[in-house]
């Protein structure tokens, strides 16, 4: 019997992580695949008229059990894969992606789905039901239901070399990422270090057997180093390693495959009438096309420029004091640093003692009780997957709400980076509302022996925004999967993550949980309000360092012929020159390591974290202006959450601010 096809009997059939191994995967994805394709058949075979009831609904709700099975493997492989696991997703990516090709080129049933669309009149449907069918209709429209048989082979083959170098592309990064450290036996290089980072990095090289200290490029050892180390060539060689991910011709290198892709992805969006990938892709968008997109970044580009060249220059000044006359890359998170103890002697060392991650964890899950009536109450009976994470069961008002999995900590066989996912999506059927299983995974300091794990204020404010996503997929009250909880236009759904980090700012609410782990004192006042004005610190240079991100994705999927002649550090370079604050460096590129646009879902969709902060800035001003946590804001708040993708993200917007976002909210909350 193979544990993955069966219903699992776990509490509330959760993941049953203990049991499943890892020759389970390929014939459970096999078997399940077979299904849902019966599923399917059942659907096209069915000799009753098409009806929205028979063909739009019964495929809303199939495959929901190989939907579950690769929630679970996909996750692992971000989360705690191993080379087993990773060779399995190679074999099991093409299978998946064939099934799914075979799915939305199939012509019987794309018929009997158009019958349906072009009969919707005859049906009263609600809502949320002409959603479902517009979005089912044009999904398949948009996956080749319309080419002729040739077209669609290609589609196919286009889309299986798609899934694979995708996957490659991360795979690369990882190993990358895990191939260097630095070993240090003089302590007199660490200068500058907080001890707390240093213990953390004798840690580090306890875990591999060496004396001494050790650095790494995961983000919880690299940051601190470049932020404190006063070693001026230490921190290059650091930046060096961490720029060379990827982009050193060796075994991981990702050049190639960045053009691969790039070419995958114009010939696809070209095969189904689209001019380029990112017409293809913002079609669906709020943004709806590049033009508009561009205009909205260069609008913000204008604004945010001097305030960032204002910033630079008074980290030069202060570069200069110490006989640095070429600031770099490399030295701006050390003099960044510098400035805010300047202007508001604050740093991450002296206010991590107050953001235990139990303190913060148990902040933000007040905070969705105060909001919205949530109570978290973990679970020990609830499998887990390693034995960093833990299980809460959710509930609201007393009822059963949803499953949530936290994994904090960083590891070898876990990627950089945080992020939100779900194991299971919300919907309803039969009178049951099945309830969603959402996942948290993040890259925290470890606690050591001495302390417990203590957060930057970064690092508060990320988890925030992971919880913003969770809080998405945990309030989904929809009928239908598909459109359920985070299932909404891409540049949409970054709103609820956003708009949470707000409240980390607030001086109200950070005094209910900003407390020393030793003392229990309470971060001082003054503390508090050099948190809210440093709010805005390097805020020029972070929105040009965001906005060269997305102007780089959006000629990366706009101008791909540009790059078939040149190399992607010279395209990155020419895209990325108006928001360039520092020199670049011939042996570095972000881009062979830009994993949200190359495996990550945000292909000619990276402006979408400014686009959300339009809305995240205007609807928390709405807050701002009734009470942080208003009843009534919070109510009208919580149906836009728990709508999901029922209806267009602008009207829900609308209908929970009365008016559309302005983008002065933003400039307002970000420039004064």
């Amino acid at each position: 019997m193979n544990i993955l096809t069966e219903k699992f009997n776990t509490p509330y059939h959760s993941a049953p992580f203990g049991d499943i191994k890892n020759e389970d995967y390929l014939p459970a994805f096999k078997e399940l695949i077979q299904k849902s394709e019966e599923e399917i058949n059942a659907i096209v075979d069915n000799p009753e008229a098409p009806t929205f009831e028979n063909v739009i609904e019964t495929l809303a709700y199939s495959g929901e059990q190989l939907d579950v099975v690769s929630n679970i493997f996909f996750n692992l492989n971000s989360a705690e894969t191993s080379d087993e696991i990773q060779q399995i997703a190679q074999e099991v990516s093409p299978i998946l992606t064939e099934y799914s090709s075979k799915i939305s080129q199939n012509e019987a049933l794309f018929n009997k789905i158009k019958k349906v669309y072009d009969e919707k009149e005859k049906y009263n449907l609600n809502e949320e039901q002409q959603m479902l069918l517009n979005e089912t209709y044009k999904g398949f429209v948009r996956s080749g239901a319309l080419l002729n048989e040739e077209d669609k082979e290609k589609l196919k083959k286009i889309s299986m070399d798609l899934s694979i170098k995708s996957l490659q592309f991360g795979q690369n990064v990882l190993a990358s990422t895990n191939a260097y450290f630095k070993h240090i036996t003089d302590k007199e290089q660490l200068a500058g270090i907080p001890e707390a980072i240093v213990e953390q990095f004798a840690e580090e090289a306890k875990e591999k057997n060496l004396e001494g200290w050790v650095v790494t490029l995961q983000y919880p050892s690299y940051i601190p180093f470049m932020t404190y180390a006063e070693n001026r060539e230490l921190r290059k060689e650091l930046a060096l390693a961490n720029g060379k991910k990827s982009f050193d011709g060796g075994e991981y290198d990702n050049q190639n495959l960045i053009k691969e892709l790039l070419q995958l992805k114009q010939q696809k969006a070209e095969l189904l009438g689209y001019k380029d990938y990112a017409d293809y892709v913002l079609e669906e968008r709020m943004a709806k096309s590049p033009a508009k997109v561009v205009d909205f970044l260069n609008e913000l580009l204008t604004k945010a420029k001097p305030y960032a060249h204002k910033e630079i220059d008074e980290l030069k000044s202060l570069a200069n004091a110490d006989g640095i006359e070429d600031m770099q890359s490399y030295d701006h998170a050390f003099y960044a640093e510098k400035l805010r103890k300047q202007k508001f002697d604050l740093n991450d060392e002296e206010l991590k003692p107050y953001f235990p991650l139990n303190q913060v964890q148990d902040a933000v899950f007040g905070l969705s009780g105060k909001l919205f009536g949530l109570t978290f109450e973990e679970r020990n009976d609830i499998p887990k997957y390693h034995e960093d994470v833990k299980v809460y069961e959710v509930k609201e008002n007393g009822n059963y709400k949803s499953l949530l999995y936290v994994d904090y900590f960083p590891r070898k066989g876990k990627r950089a980076g945080a992020w939100m996912t779900s194991y299971k999506n919300q919907y309803k059927q039969n009178g049951e509302n099945s309830r969603p299983h959402i996942s948290i995974v993040c890259n925290f300091s470890k606690p050591t022996k001495d302390t417990p794990s203590l957060l930057t204020f970064q690092e508060v404010t990320t988890l925030f925004h992971e919880f913003g996503h969770a809080l998405h997929g945990m309030m989904a009250d929809t009928q239908y999967p598909t459109l359920s909880g985070t299932s909404v236009k891409w540049d949409f759904v970054e709103l609820p993550s956003q708009f949470l980090e707000n409240f980390c700012y607030e001086p109200e609410f950070l005094k209910t949980f900003a407390k020393h782990y030793k003392t229990g004192e309470v971060l001082p006042d003054e503390k508090i309000e050099k948190i809210e004005q440093s709010k805005n610190f390097m805020e020029g240079y972070q929105t040009l360092r965001q906005l060269g991100f997305g102007l780089l994705d959006m000629n990366y999927h706009t101008k791909v012929a540009e790059l078939e002649n040149e190399s992607v550090k010279t395209f990155e370079d020419q895209y990325t020159k108006a928001t360039a604050l520092y020199p670049t460096n011939p042996e570095t590129a972000m881009s062979p390591s830009f994993s949200h646009i190359f495996q990550g879902g945000y292909s000619a969709g990276y402006y979408s974290y400014k686009w959300a902060e339009v809305l995240d800035a205007d609807a928390f001003q709405y807050f701002k202006e009734n009470g942080i946590f208003n009843p009534e804001i919070a109510a009208k708040y919580k149906v836009l959450l728990s709508s999901g993708g029922t209806k267009d993200p602008m009207e829900l917007y609308k209908a929970f601010r009365g008016s559309e976002p302005k983008v002065e909210s933003l400039l307002k909350r970000a420039f004064g």
